[in-house]
């Protein structure tokens, strides 16, 4: 299955993985590598250290290409930068800021740049500024999003963009891979559906959360703030809502998010934490490794 993407990328699928916070380190991305696609080293919820041991760890883990997700909304991004430009992994993916003024850098090291956009105005942007490739990501994605669906975005996003454009957003099974590259996608980032892989660290109970877990139990939080997050319905979220619309403060309800991520996805607490996840969970059925995943993924269509 060749398109720019795996061109660009040298890998064998079209399928990049998530960058997931807190639980997408190197035993996973190396999976994804090993299986065909391009894994990725989620720096979100860490330091620099632990990123560059990872890095360290998946190349004995991996010679495929691999990549590391900066948040650029993290008080150390700078230290983890860094790292990144000393241990050149084959590409970097952004989140979470601005990532126009760090493009050069990683261009002139050798290293492809990837951001992620959540409209046309962000990816004109990026790619003026050099970027190689980028992600474009609906509101249909597990985490932070934006306000336009994942169909919408790539409808407005891909005429206008030169570079590779990698659809995201409730991809979660060989329907939404079909569907990105008829819309002219050149390829796909998957988040959730390797969240329940096997190499996947996070909690066994979020996993089994998710698989229990229908179309109806997505929500979102903080849209009357502008700061809007997907996941699965529980007692936290409830609580949550119940704050957001009395009209509390932005302060009370950015301190209400502190911890729950790591609550749910590191301690287990699939109740009081928040277990950030796609829309699309009636697609998430099962616990299989990351190559079971690539070659459900792509099965019948390397064609």
């Amino acid at each position: 299955m060749q398109t720019r993407l795996t061109k660009l990328l040298k890998i064998k699928y079209p399928i990049i993985q998530g960058g997931m916070a807190a639980i997408t380190d190197a035993v996973i991305a190396s999976a994804v590598s090993n299986a065909g696609g391009a894994g990725i080293i989620g720096s979100g919820g860490h330091d620099a250290k632990w990123v560059k041991e990872q890095i360290a760890l998946a190349r004995q883990m991996t010679d495929k290409s691999f990549g590391v997700n900066i948040v650029l909304a993290a008080e150390d991004k700078d230290e983890i930068i860094e790292v990144v430009c000393q241990e050149k992994p084959t590409f970097v993916t952004f989140g979470a800021g601005n990532p126009i003024p760090y493009i050069e850098r990683f261009k002139k090291l050798g290293i492809i740049t990837i951001p992620v956009v959540a409209n046309l105005k962000q990816a004109k942007k990026v790619e003026a500024a050099g970027a190689d490739a980028l992600v474009a990501e609906g509101m249909e994605a597990g985490g932070h999003i934006g306000r336009q669906t994942t169909m919408s975005l790539l409808t407005n996003v891909i005429p206008d963009i030169r570079i590779p454009v990698i659809a995201a957003g409730g991809i979660a099974d060989q329907r939404g891979l079909k569907a990105a590259l008829a819309m002219g996608a050149e390829g796909v980032q998957i988040g959730s559906a390797f969240l329940i892989s096997k190499e996947c660290p996070a909690h066994i109970n979020v996993k089994r959360k998710i698989i229990d877990s229908t179309d109806m139990d997505s929500v979102v939080l903080g849209y009357t703030i502008r700061h809007d997050a997907r996941g699965i319905r529980n007692k936290f979220t409830d609580d949550y809502l119940a704050l957001e619309y009395s009209d509390a403060p932005r302060e009370v309800l950015n301190g209400k998010m502190k911890g729950v991520y790591n609550k749910a996805f590191v301690e287990g607490d699939v109740d009081n934490g928040y277990i950030e996840v796609t829309q699309s969970l009636n697609a998430l059925t099962e616990i299989l490794t990351c190559e079971q995943i690539i070659q459900k993924l792509i099965k019948g269509m390397e064609s």
